[in-house]
């Protein structure tokens, strides 16, 4: 007869992750997965295209409602399959593990990573023209990525707590451009006036598909949070509504800043100058807006690391647990219920990247690989709906508009991609190179898995 084993053999369960973030959690954490530091520069990009405040103004709406329509797509695969690694999930259920790993892959060694040190670095210029301090650039991007990735380690709710701060900051910033910059014009006489009219040939279709490109740079980023479905309450509801809440609070506010650019500045000058919302402030304050606009980017670009920290460990955390990853990516830390090796894993490759690379090229090899993978995973609505017809699956969040929907995200994004190939060709194939290399990882840990 076997004995009953006492208190001190039982065995504990694992710990898990714990479901702990809310809707206004994920909406905050969209919201801080879109904004960064573009806002205050892209403008004038876009403008240096196209030159008419209408065409302007055009763009950066379409570029809302491409968003828009990857967050339907995003917030249906989110009610479909609230898994833990979001793309990661849906990649693989959808296709095959191959597919997913490789995603993941990138996402640890190009698109997560590369994304976060470059806006760190930008971090850090911004940074030290606020304070001055005696060290350089890339000490003070790696000091904001160690601490960021401490941060995240001490919980989901730590880590999303100062997701949340960071981006009411954010909207405040934007919001003080806004109002600021409306009431300079308005003092000005420029509210309501006429735009001054532009050559019909300056503003061609090629030329408007070009301005497209940084205006869908802008809008990148919401589908992170999808990565740690696992952590949200009610993820087929709070997710859903999460997206959508807040990339149409972004278009907004996105709007309304280039609203007020075109107000100040007019469509020419913002073409003109490199630092569009700078000179909207100094315009209608002098340079204690410049200090407050800075204080603002600095402020952006911080959230944004913070949001990226916080959410694709996830992913990495979810290949540990297919076994297709070192296990110890899967450890759960039993007090904080975070994966904190994952955590620490992408802070410490976010770190060398920031030391080994310029902000243009990591952008540059990030955007390439980054938009394959959105227009990949639209596709998998595609194959959830097929296998969910006739066997009464249905409840669950509907893409409107589904196939169009889709199939415009889709074009969208694959037309990104192509554009970015042909325009920086060199870093373009580095980021894909890089991704590539994880086939034959894939099956290493594959053979090592069985």
């Amino acid at each position: 007869m076997q004995e009953a084993r006492s208190p001190k053999e039982v065995v504990s369960p694992a710990p898990r992750l714990a479901r702990r973030l809310g809707l206004f959690d994920a909406t905050m954490l969209v919201m801080g997965g879109i904004i960064g530091s573009g806002i205050f520069m892209n403008p004038s990009v876009v403008a240096n295209q196209v030159h008419s405040p209408v065409l302007i103004l055009g763009a950066w709406l379409l570029g809302g409602l491409a968003a828009l329509a990857g967050a339907f797509v995003y917030a249906e695969l989110a009610s479909l399959r609230p898994d833990v690694g979001g793309q990661y999930a849906y990649l693989r259920e959808a296709f095959h593990p191959a597919v997913a790993f490789i995603f993941g892959w990138a996402l640890l060694l190009v698109t997560q990573t590369g994304g976060m040190a470059a806006v760190a670095i930008t971090f850090a210029r911004y940074f030290s023209e606020l304070t001055h301090p005696p060290v350089p650039d890339w000490l003070i991007a790696s000091a904001a990525l160690a601490f960021l990735t401490v941060i995240n380690c001490f919980g989901v709710r730590a880590g999303s707590t100062l997701q949340s701060t960071l981006m009411v900051l954010k909207i405040a910033a934007i919001a003080l451009l806004v109002i600021v910059g409306a009431i300079a014009a308005k003092e000005s006489n420029l509210l309501g006036s006429p735009p001054a009219a532009s050559p019909a040939t300056q503003d061609s279709i090629p030329s408007f598909g070009a301005a497209m490109i940084p205006v869908l740079f802008a809008y990148g980023g919401w589908q992170t949070t999808n990565f740690i479905a696992g952590e949200i309450n009610n993820p087929r509801k709070n997710l859903p509504y999460g997206l959508l809440l807040g990339v149409i609070g972004v278009a907004i506010l996105y709007l309304s800043v280039n609203l007020v650019c075109i107000m100040v500045l007019g469509a020419k000058a913002l073409a003109l100058t490199t630092t569009p919302a700078t000179e909207v402030m100094r315009q209608a304050l002098g340079e204690r807006g410049v200090i407050i606009i800075a204080l603002g980017i600095t402020i952006s670009t911080l959230g944004f690391l913070s949001q990226g920290m916080l959410t694709a460990p996830r992913v990495y955390f979810a290949m540990a647990e297919d076994k297709l990853f070192f296990r110890s990516v899967a450890t759960i830390h039993p007090t904080t219920r975070v994966p904190i090796v994952a955590i620490a894993i992408q802070g410490i490759l976010a770190i060398i990247i920031t030391l080994s690379g310029k902000y243009e090229q990591i952008l540059n090899y990030v955007v390439s690989t980054d938009f394959i993978f959105f227009g990949l995973t639209a596709t998998t609505i595609f194959v959830f709906r097929r296998r969910l017809a006739g066997n009464g699956e249905i409840d669950a969040f509907r893409t409107p508009g589904h196939p169009f929907t889709t199939l415009f995200f889709i074009a969208v994004c694959w037309l990104v991609v192509l554009s970015t190939i042909y325009t920086y060709p060199v870093n373009s194939a580095i980021g894909i190179g890089i991704m590539l290399t994880g086939i034959p990882v894939y099956f290493y840990w594959s053979r090592k898995k069985s």
